[in-house]
């Protein structure tokens, strides 16, 4: 944040509206030597004084903050960005869900291997048929796990973290 592209910004649009730094000292209940630091930039006003400044300059506070208008280019550049950060989550959710139908067919076939395997149940049991069989029932409540994870109030957590820690690739 440049305070001194800020303090000049601020001083415009005072002289916009045609007043003096006593007049708008007034006007918002501090000294003319307080308007003088802001527009000099060598202090900022208090943010509840910057909301007062921008509804009395009707601007944004973003404006304020960089010191200038909001341009159509600057606009149209904003308008592209946030489309970019829409695509990218959009693509990241798509991803995800994608994994998840993967997952969720993964876990019904186990769940439906390890029903067959139980009530098929041949005579002589092996260690390898018990050991498929628990696997296939630990892989299906997994799956029932993970997808009441996923589909709960934490998955965007979880996936902020993901995102953070660079497991989910862009």
């Amino acid at each position: 944040m440049d305070q001194q592209k800020i303090g000049i910004f601020l001083k415009e649009l005072r002289r916009e509206k045609q007043l003096t730094q006593e007049q708008l000292a007034e006007k918002l209940c501090v000294s003319r030597r307080t308007v003088s630091r802001w527009e000099t930039g060598n202090n900022l006003p208090d943010l509840s004084v910057l909301v007062e400044l921008a509804d009395f300059y009707d601007v944004d506070l973003n404006e304020i903050f960089c010191g200038e208008r909001r341009s159509e280019t600057m606009d149209a550049e904003l308008k592209e960005t946030l489309m970019q950060a829409a695509e990218y989550t959009e693509g990241i959710r798509k991803k995800i869900v994608k994994r998840m139908h993967l997952l969720f067919i993964g876990g019904c076939i186990a769940f439906l291997f390890y029903l067959t395997v139980l009530f098929l149940e041949p005579e002589q049991t092996s260690e390898l048929l018990d050991f498929v069989k628990g696997m296939s029932l630990g892989i299906s409540f997994g799956m029932v796990v993970v997808g009441t994870i996923m589909t709960s109030k934490y998955a965007d957590r979880i996936v902020e973290w993901k995102v953070k820690h660079k497991i989910i690739s862009e």
